[in-house]
């Protein structure tokens, strides 16, 4: 007989609700890789949204701060990618 923990694990597994949690999780670190790499003064301007079809997508309320993103790219996918254990952020999209 299966636990009851073992049989919501499996029944997340065969939905969204996995993915769901997923995506929450990767901003939740994303907010956690930007910081390691931005100051307080310009994470204020920073904003992870959400992430779909592996892109994760971020508010930047400045082009200027837009622009350094774009310059550690690569360092913060694979940031983001080294805490989740997995890779599941191919690119970071930017919203202003």
């Amino acid at each position: 007989m299966q636990s009851l923990g073992d049989a919501i694990r499996k029944k997340m597994q065969n939905t969204s609700l996995q993915d769901q949690i997923d995506a929450s999780r990767v901003v939740e670190i994303a907010e956690k890789a930007f910081a390691s790499f931005f100051d307080q003064e310009k994470m204020a301007y920073i904003r992870p949204l959400f992430l779909k079809n592996r892109t994760l997508t971020v508010s930047c309320a400045s082009s200027v701060i837009a622009q350094e993103i774009r310059l550690h790219h690569e360092d913060l996918v694979a940031k983001i990618n080294e805490k989740l254990g997995k890779k599941e952020v191919d690119r970071i999209r930017y919203l202003s």
